[in-house]
């Protein structure tokens, strides 16, 4: 996927996502055994305020995970959303994480899909999204750009499986923000 160049700070991709889990260890079991992501560093936080432990994603990015003893419980439909894609709504509050995708090969989808399903994983059906009406279609089409599969972790946030089907233009960006103020 070609990308923009950024003229006002050298961003060069996501260092890494820190996100909250309720059990360390079926975090770790989850990311590392099911969807195989190394962990790459393990931090034991001062005064014993928890732990700090970082996944590789890829292109030297990665996901972390903060285990706070004292954290609050999570609020579906309100730290993150309370269904999975296409199972009801996907609303989250404002500030929260939604959904994090991964980048994975469109042609993969199907065979990815049905890995996580092996593993015990609830996976969505594919999403072709493209730009017809309802923003999906059962088949991919020339309008499709990005193919995906959405599935949960054990703490209920939602993930996605995402694949690039064709280079987005200038044309893709043909909405005007909406502002509340």
């Amino acid at each position: 996927m070609a990308t923009k160049a950024n003229d006002k700070f050298e961003i060069r991709g996501l260092n890494h996502l820190a996100l909250v889990c309720r059990d360390m260890k079926k975090t770790v079991d989850f990311y590392t055994g099911v969807l195989g992501m190394p962990l790459t560093k393990t931090i034991n936080l001062p005064n014993n305020l928890g732990q700090h432990f970082f996944f590789d994603i890829g292109k030297g990015d990665q996901l972390a995970f903060f285990w706070f003893p004292d954290a609050p419980e999570s609020q579906p439909g309100v730290t993150h959303p309370a269904h999975n894609m296409g199972e009801g709504p996907i609303t989250s509050a404002h500030a929260s994480m939604n959904h994090l995708a991964f980048d994975v090969p469109a042609e993969k989808i199907e065979e990815y899909a049905q890995r996580l399903r092996d593993a015990g994983v609830d996976v969505v059906g594919v999403v072709n999204h493209d730009d017809s009406p309802n923003q999906a279609s059962p088949e991919v089409n020339e309008t499709t750009f990005v193919r995906s599969i959405y599935f949960k972790d054990p703490d209920g946030m939602l993930l996605e499986f995402a694949g690039w089907t064709r280079e987005l233009t200038e044309a893709d960006v043909n909405a005007e923000p909406i502002s509340v103020d």
